[in-house]
């Protein structure tokens, strides 16, 4: 996924209401940026990071400026949780994960479950579907690791357990997550953070629901999904 015009690099003077996060850019400009990301972010929200922001030219927009990336442990962390379904969608295509290569058909945002819509839908050339849910992580406490959640999620348990369903329908269900970091080769779940979600997915894997995790090269101009990272759980 490349941007469509290059980021403006400042610095993070707070991130507060979660969506809100004032910067101060290199100009000297003082801007307020939105954050499209509902979680924690911790360990990335530190006040005086540097970050990168895409500019929308869109007049309807009330902030013209998105919170893209920052700079943290050392790396460039993409932290826009907006982009994982297209990144992931990229990664399948390219067959990044060879066990779900192989589909004749790719829809996203299918309504399915309880009131509930998966992320992509793949048409498996045999004609059983499967269901890819797609989550963003990008917290690292430890150097080399990747752990998932960063706050407690409801919403992700409840997606664990319809996946499962899907399965005891007879589909396949699979949970890809994306690193948007290039600093992770393994990836955990926090439990100490959320211990309902790794419960339920303990639960779901122990139901075939299956789980990938794919890394991301994260720069300025593009950040793109490209290699597996080892999933410890």
């Amino acid at each position: 996924m490349r941007f469509s015009s290059p980021l403006v690099s400042g610095r993070l003077v707070k991130r507060y209401k979660r969506f809100l996060a004032d910067v101060i850019l290199d100009s000297g400009e003082a801007v307020t940026a939105h954050c499209a990301n509902p979680g924690s972010m911790l360990g990335l929200r530190e006040p005086g990071a540097r970050v990168f922001l895409s500019l929308s030219d869109n007049p309807a927009r009330k902030l013209k400026y998105s919170w893209e990336i920052v700079e943290a442990d050392g790396a460039l962390v993409g932290i826009n949780t907006a982009h994982p379904n297209g990144l992931v969608e990229e990664a399948l295509t390219a067959r990044l994960i060879p066990e779900l290569a192989g589909f004749s058909g790719l829809r996203r945002e299918v309504k399915y479950g309880r009131n509930s819509r998966i992320d992509i839908l793949l048409e498996g050339s045999d004609g059983r579907p499967v269901y890819v849910e797609v989550k963003n992580v990008h917290l690292m406490r430890q150097a080399g690791l990747a752990e998932f959640p960063d706050s407690v999620t409801a919403r992700g348990a409840k997606h664990l357990v319809e996946m499962g369903d899907m399965v005891a329908e007879g589909a396949r269900a699979a949970m890809v997550y994306l690193v948007q970091r290039p600093d992770c080769d393994r990836l955990s779940f926090a439990a100490d953070i959320d211990p309902a979600y790794a419960a339920a997915f303990v639960a779901a894997k122990a139901r075939g629901v299956e789980a990938y995790a794919i890394g991301c090269r994260v720069t300025p101009e593009e950040i793109v999904a490209e290699r597996p990272v080892t999933l410890t759980a």
